[in-house]
């Protein structure tokens, strides 16, 4: 299973700039919500996904946000780990201060600061020899990690410091194929993170 099958509904980024919403099962309105916020459907891999190409970061913020709240009135089970829908009118000096990779099954992360060194640690992300970069703990599978990355994520914009996530996927035709087509239509239960959404 990949982390993008794990929650009812999956929105990221690739590498190049698309925000990709991915419905791991049928969630009422979907399709209008998201066509009718910029959304465009196509089927890959035997999934159905929706993609919102590349524009600035403020419509693209706007456009997802209109998405997801109304998304999340069917389901609290959404996930959000999009670069591209970030905005805010006054953005951060540099790099941010958490840096996620995904990739070869883990995920690798880089703290630029000492408040974002100690919330990973507090998130239970194990240091390099380096001081700034950091690990998972061993042991978590793919659900574990996208529950930790999305709660690490999520404090640090609660605290006010700046996350990117990368999930190494260089283009929309780059998405991995569904392997949970024949639950899709199915209700899952409530066990991944549920969404991180802030209007800025």
């Amino acid at each position: 299973m990949s982390l993008l099958d794990i929650p009812d509904v999956f929105v990221g980024s690739t590498d190049d700039g698309h925000t990709f919403v991915i419905l791991n099962r049928r969630v009422r309105d979907a399709e209008r919500l998201l066509t009718e916020a910029g959304f465009l459907a196509r089927e890959h891999l035997g999934r159905r996904l929706y993609v919102l190409p590349p524009g600035t970061a403020q419509d693209t913020h706007e456009r997802a946000g209109i998405a997801m709240y109304g998304l999340l009135a069917h389901t609290h089970d959404l996930v959000d780990l999009s670069w591209t829908t970030r905005w805010n009118p006054d953005p951060p000096a540099g790099d941010p201060d958490l840096h996620f990779q995904f990739g070869g099954g883990t995920v690798a992360v880089t703290a630029a600061t000492a408040t974002g060194r100690s919330l990973l640690e507090q998130h239970g992300f194990i240091p390099g020899a380096d001081g700034s970069s950091y690990r998972p703990r061993d042991g978590l599978d793919e659900r574990g990690l996208l529950g930790v990355v999305t709660s690490a994520e999520a404090h640090a914009y609660a605290d006010g410091l700046s996350a990117r996530v990368h999930l190494g996927i260089p283009t929309p035709a780059d998405l991995p194929g569904t392997a949970r087509r024949s639950s899709a239509a199915t209700p899952s239960p409530q066990t991944a993170p549920s969404a991180r959404r802030r209007a800025r």
